[in-house]
Formats: C-alpha cells, structure tokens, sequence
C-alpha cells in the first residue's frame, strides 16, 4: 500500500525556500550582513589555518586539531551561506531536489564531524594537564591524525542514510520549505510519507553520536578541573584555565543550540525558533571560533604579531 501511495506523487523538481524574511526591505540589508559574515568567517577560520601552518611552534595536536575546526567551519557555512546570499541578492529562491538533498547531507556530516572534532579536542586538553610527561606518546601525530580522520569518516557516513532515507519520501503536501536552508526537520514536515524511519534513525544514531561525544568531554573535564585544583600557584592554575577556556565556550555554545535542535520530535517544530537557533550554531560559531581562539590564546597572539612584523 506505501509503495502504490509513493508512486502516485513525483518528488518535485525544485523547492522554494522561505528564506528569513519576507519584507522586500529588508532583502538588501540583510544580504550585506550575510555578506559581511561570510567573508569574515572565510577571512578568519582561513588566517588561523594559514598562520598554524607556517608557524613551526604550532605544529602541535592543539593546533592541528584548531587548523582542522576551521576547514569544517568554512565548508559547512560554505554549504548553506552562499545560497542564501544569492537567494537575497536575485530572489530566486528555488533549489532543485537533489541540490537540497546535498546541502542537506554537507551540512550534516560537517556538523557531525564538529561535535567529534570538539571531543578529540578536550581528549588533547586532558592529556596535556593531567599526563603531561606523556602528552607526546599519547597524542602523536599518529594518534592525532587517527581521531581527526574518525571524526571527519564519521561525519560523511552517518548522514548518507539520512539522505538516502529523505530522498525516497514523497512531498505532495507542499514544496515551500520555511526555513533558509535545506534541513532535515524542515524537509520532514513537507513529507507526506510516514517518516518514523527517519526521526527513529535521526534520535538513535544522531543522540549515540552526541551522547558519546559529550561524555568523552565532561569527562575529561572533570579530571582536568580535579587537576587544576590541585594545582598550589594561582598563576599555574590561570595558566591551565586559560588553555581550556576557549574550548570550553565552543563546546557550550555548539553542543547547546544543536542538542535544542536536533533531539526533539518534528511535532515541536517552530519555525522562528528554529531558524533563530540554527543561525546560531550556523553562522555565529563560524564567526565566534577563530576569534574566541585568538583573544584567549597567547601563542596565537603572539604568532600575529611575530607575522605582521615579518610583513612590515
């Protein structure tokens, strides 16, 4: 009976996407704020990349995990923000059906890979405060490498079924996606197919991967505080707050806005809440990262500075 259901409606060619706003006068300013951000967040997470690079000092997992943050944080705005733009600026608001199935996966599996890549990273401040005769054993390039390319296998591979399941369901309720990128609660909410599968899919294996990763970081946290009480000079205890600090705000933020997102039913769904809370977690991050990074990092600091010399 489903498959004589399915067969009576073609996906559509395209899907029109709502976008932010529909007030015609704010089209404009908001395209050169999207602008704006854009190429703040190309410009910025690009910097900290480069500078990591050719700054031989920084050729350590810390900073090998913080080059490969930023490669995430501009491919997956890369995924939703230069469509958005175009839509602004041209008012064209369409997007065809396998177009919305791909933005849909990049971003998935870029927003996986985050939430591992930000626990492989509180793995690397743990090791440093509480093993730290031993960080270069126990975080060798070799292991470094081997947590970053998990991360990054792990976030192409759990949302190909999700995109495989997605792409099989019928839209006949309607093509008018409300939201301002192509997302899997806005897609499941014009299904007029039984999408069970997919939420039952998106809970289990979407709550393993955040539950797990979560774990890994509070309890690695909880060592690393335990350690840095122990710790008698108040300058050495500064000293290690300050290293984690910067992590600690990226893991809130991120993990925060997409546990409010993601691990709930697609009956709660609301679009202005949601569009509010994706763009945090789609737009701010990317921006906030290199910056939360270089003000609360001296090394970083200090290799800016040792490179505008240089240019000077």
């Amino acid at each position: 009976m489903y498959q004589n259901y399915t067969k009576l409606y073609s996906n559509p060619a395209y899907f029109t996407i709502e976008g932010l706003s529909d007030i015609p006068e704010l089209r404009f300013p908001v395209f050169f704020v999207f602008l704006f951000i854009y190429l703040i967040i190309i410009f910025g997470n690009s910097s900290i990349f480069c500078l990591i690079c050719c700054n031989s000092h920084l050729h350590t997992p810390m900073y090998f995990f913080l080059m490969n943050l930023s490669v995430i944080d501009i491919a997956y705005t890369s995924s939703i923000l230069p469509k958005l733009i175009n839509m602004l600026m041209t008012k064209d608001n369409k997007i065809s059906f396998w177009g919305c199935i791909y933005q849909m996966y990049f971003f998935l599996a870029m927003a996986c890979a985050e939430i591992l890549l930000l626990a492989a990273m509180a793995y690397d401040r743990y090791v440093a405060i509480c093993h730290p005769l031993h960080y270069f054993i126990l975080m060798s390039p070799k292991q470094s490498a081997g947590l970053a390319v998990t991360a990054w296998t792990v976030g192409f591979v759990d949302p190909s079924g999700h995109a495989v399941l997605i792409s099989k369901l019928s839209y006949c309720a309607s093509n008018l996606i409300d939201h301002f990128f192509c997302d899997i609660i806005p897609l499941l909410k014009i299904s007029c197919s039984d999408n069970s599968e997919v939420e039952l899919k998106n809970y289990i294996e979407g709550g393993l991967i955040v539950f797990a990763a979560f774990m890994l970081i509070s309890v690695s946290y909880i060592f690393i505080i335990s350690t840095i009480m122990k710790i008698k000079s108040a300058e050495g205890r500064r000293k290690a707050f300050s290293t984690c600090s910067s992590h600690l705000t990226c893991v809130v933020i991120f993990y925060g806005t997409m546990i409010c997102l993601y691990m709930r039913p697609t009956t709660s769904y609301t679009p202005k809440y949601d569009k509010f809370i994706a763009l945090l977690y789609a737009v701010l991050i990317p921006v906030l990262n290199p910056v939360i990074y270089s003000l609360k990092n001296q090394e970083i600091k200090s290799a800016f500075r040792k490179l505008k010399v240089q240019l000077v």
